[in-house]
């Protein structure tokens, strides 16, 4: 985790402090179940409520010098527990194993962290539905293999963006559900030595779902789809971002990031304004990308468990979840202040000498009875001269001056296919199917 990327929120999320705080929580609830099967005093339970309501402060320091010792964190936890509470601490931690505590409490986090991840979306939503409307007719160039293709609206790209990143949160949701499960079975899952109804109280009170069948561990299949989906949700970020990077270039200088009073650019060229924040977006979104193979390399553990997955989740459940969360706020900053040039995107469109109208002429050539191949023909051989002279002829001019042409298309009927608006009709219906009516 690194602090230039994180917001505070998150990163509370994964703090030791969080986290043993889960671990009693876990440990707590169980007693509680224990306790109200006759496994466990009652007043043992209460006696370890008692001291958790008097709001201690997490002694990390007092447990990592226990666990140099005990060279175990759960049992290092344990035991400061005991010193804290007293004899009635020895009910604790009956019939489970570590991972009970272990994996339940990193469900918890997964979960949490998704609910944050989940806000971030809608926010991000909400930017992209508000830009996308704000320019839905605005008319811009669409490209295809970076070259000049047919006439689109700005509106449109962003609707595109809203559209995957609704998608994004669909599978994010479905994501959490699948991660948000609660293993309380005791060594190698058989609830040998602790009543599944443990389980069962446990996961209601931390909100999870009870894993239907674990071995000592919960499968991770499940984080495996998960740290996947978080990799899916970086690469939208990253096309986002890249579409920007590319729009602010100066050749084509048609959209921009907001560059703040007193920014600089460049410590060596006064003038530059640079694509910072979205060149930051695609770097931050191989970073979670690179969490997903290790999540999918933990699905193959020996037998009922190892754990050679543990120092993996140590990493790639905080960075991941702590970056993607950086990545989605900035996406959100970048859309909401970026700076949009009608005028440079009419201009870019026009340079090309009306080359963007050339499909609706070969379509209309065939409707007035060329073949298909012949109307490719006249009008390629129009259209490159036009190119070759990097769009000082018009195309229309020399369609209107070729014989072949004119014998099958009157002057009106060319120039009818250079209607801008033409291309703009169904956008409504497109916008109807991303946001609705």
């Amino acid at each position: 985790m690194v602090p230039r990327y994180s917001r505070p929120a998150m990163a509370a999320i994964w703090s030791p402090e969080s986290r043993f705080r889960i671990w009693f929580e876990i440990e707590a609830h169980a007693l509680d179940a224990m306790a109200e099967l006759g496994v466990v005093p009652r007043e043992a339970a209460a006696k370890v409520w008692d001291w958790w309501r008097t709001e201690p402060q997490i002694d990390v320091e007092r447990i990592d010098a226990i666990e140099a010792v005990t060279k175990h964190d759960v049992i290092a936890f344990l035991t400061w527990v005991a010193e804290q509470v007293g004899p009635e601490a020895r009910f604790l931690h009956q019939g489970m194993t570590s991972s009970d505590v272990l994996d339940t409490a990193l469900a918890v986090q997964l979960a949490r962290a998704t609910d944050i991840l989940l806000t971030d979306l809608d926010q991000l939503l909400d930017v992209l539905k508000r830009r996308a409307l704000e320019h839905k007719l605005t008319p811009t160039i669409g490209r295809s293999h970076g070259i000049h293709a047919e006439p689109v609206t700005f509106g449109l790209k962003l609707a595109e963006a809203y559209a995957e990143f609704s998608r994004a949160r669909t599978r994010l949701e479905w994501a959490r559900e699948e991660i948000a499960t609660c293993a309380i079975s005791g060594a190698v899952g058989t609830f040998a030595n602790i009543d599944p109804r443990v389980e069962e109280h446990v996961a209601e009170m931390m909100g999870l779902s009870v894993e239907p069948v674990s071995t000592q561990v919960i499968p991770r299949d499940r984080h495996a789809l998960y740290f996947a989906t978080l990799g899916v949700i970086a690469s939208s970020i990253e096309r986002l971002a890249t579409e920007v990077r590319h729009l602010q270039r100066t050749e084509v200088l048609e959209a921009e990031e907001y560059f703040s009073p007193g920014q600089k650019g460049s410590s060596a060229m006064p003038h530059k304004r640079n694509p910072v924040l979205t060149e930051n977006l695609t770097g931050l979104a191989r970073m979670v990308r690179g969490y997903v193979t290790p999540a999918m390399e933990n699905v193959a553990l020996w037998h009922e468990r190892d754990i050679s997955h543990s120092s993996v989740e140590r990493y790639i459940g905080p960075d991941a979840t702590i970056t993607l969360d950086f990545a989605l706020a900035r996406l959100t900053g970048v859309i909401d202040k970026l700076l949009v040039y009608p005028e440079r995107m009419q201009r870019n469109m026009d340079r090309m000498g009306g080359l963007i109208h050339s499909q609706r002429v070969l379509l209309a050539l065939t409707q007035a009875g060329a073949s298909r191949e012949d109307s490719y023909r006249l009008v390629q051989r129009n259209a490159m001269k036009v190119w070759e002279s990097d769009g000082a002829l018009s195309l229309l001019d020399l369609l209107k001056g070729d014989e072949e042409v004119t014998a099958l298309l009157s002057e009106s009927e060319i120039e009818d296919k250079f209607d801008l608006g033409y291309h703009y009709k169904h956008v409504d219906t497109i916008f109807e199917r991303v946001f609705g009516k």
